[in-house]
């Protein structure tokens, strides 16, 4: 992985992020039942009349991200190029010397703003792929933290990189603002899900009922209280935590090196809270990347090898209280990690892959 530029404005009290040239109004969706939300998808019922559903000819079928990835680079001019398109395998050096594709957190967009770069009818395009990449309107919502972009201010803040001809071989398209790095590669990287490691997070405190991914926390409280006494003690870690960044989504080889309580020591309806966790983790991510997650998991030894660890111990002067247990919450297990910074507000990285090392 890519080494990453940790700086978050929020926390170090610096904001450099220029003023978009082209503000939209972006989509204020209300969230959408959990019955709705399922590992494969989202449904969100439509309320067209039915006089009029009569007279509709059949709505046509979204295009994928790939396919709308591929109709931005074939508008893109030689000079638009040479400041948005880099080699499959480029690196800015550093220390690990690898590609920059797969950078875990550059906090702002990873070169410069879509609109130094982008035109009007460009813009609207990514603005189109990022709702592909997304599971319909709550989705999208969730990822762009309610169309603020969190402290990017607007979409045209954010940044939109290739690596490689979407056209012709391997490729890979990264998005990156502040908290936020999602990226479609087309399978390019081969047994990566989200075609490598992402990471979100929203600027509230991941308790607040203000902060978009505050339901993930809720959900795995839910876990948490279902335990009995004895999994709490093991899936509470009392000193240290799991940190941030690149070191903080590498795999490690060994079970006994993860800490918490494995899926598989659970009851029955402990795996089914297990299971609606994973279902609320994946659900602002369309069903392709979640089929695939899932698929991984399978093939890494199923659910019941992940394990879910509770830090308590604070972050960079965070602290814990008996209503605000966590710093931080961890899913772990063979080729998958989960690592949700809760205070002082969400930061999180993932990291799933078939390959382990």
């Amino acid at each position: 992985m890519a080494e990453n530029n940790r700086n978050c404005p929020e926390c170090e009290g610096t904001f450099d992020f220029p003023e978009a040239t082209d503000r939209r109004d972006f989509l204020k969706v209300a969230g959408v039942t959990a019955a709705a939300v399922s590992i494969g998808g989202l449904t969100v019922p439509g309320t067209v009349r039915a006089e009029e559903a009569k007279k509709e000819e059949p709505a046509k079928k979204p295009m994928p991200a790939e396919a709308l990835i591929k109709d931005l680079f074939t508008t893109l001019k030689d000079e638009q190029k040479k400041e948005v398109v880099k080699e499959f395998n480029h690196s800015r050096g550093g220390k690990s010397g690898a590609p920059t594709r797969k950078v875990v957190n550059p906090n702002r967009a990873l070169f410069q703003p879509m609109s130094k770069n982008y035109t009007k009818a460009q813009i609207e395009q990514i603005e189109r792929i990022v709702k592909a990449m997304s599971n319909g309107d709550d989705g999208f919502r969730r990822i762009s933290r309610g169309g603020t972009w969190d402290a990017s201010r607007s979409f045209e803040n954010c940044g939109a990189d290739f690596f490689g001809n979407p056209t012709d071989g391997k490729w890979a398209f990264v998005f990156t603002g502040h908290h936020l790095t999602v990226r479609c590669d087309g399978d390019s990287e081969e047994g990566a899900a989200f075609g490598g490691p992402i990471y979100y997070g929203h600027t509230p405190n991941g308790y607040s009922t203000g902060n978009v991914f505050n339901y993930q926390t809720k959900t795995v409280q839910g876990l948490y209280k279902a335990l009995d006494e004895k999994q709490r003690e093991k899936a509470t870690v009392k000193k240290g935590n799991p940190g941030e960044g690149e070191k903080s989504v590498q795999f490690k080889k060994k079970p006994e090196e993860r800490p918490g309580v494995p899926a598989e020591d659970l009851t029955k309806d402990q795996k089914e809270l297990v299971e609606k966790v994973l279902r609320d983790l994946l659900s602002p991510y369309r069903t392709e990347d979640a089929n695939e997650v899932m698929a991984i998991i399978k093939q890494n030894g199923g659910m019941e090898k992940i394990q879910f660890a509770f830090f308590i111990e604070g972050y960079e002067g965070a602290k814990t209280t008996d209503k605000e247990p966590w710093s931080f919450w961890r899913l772990e297990g063979p080729g998958f990690v989960w690592n949700f910074r809760v205070l002082p507000h969400v930061h999180t990285y993932v990291n799933i892959s078939s390959k382990l090392a």
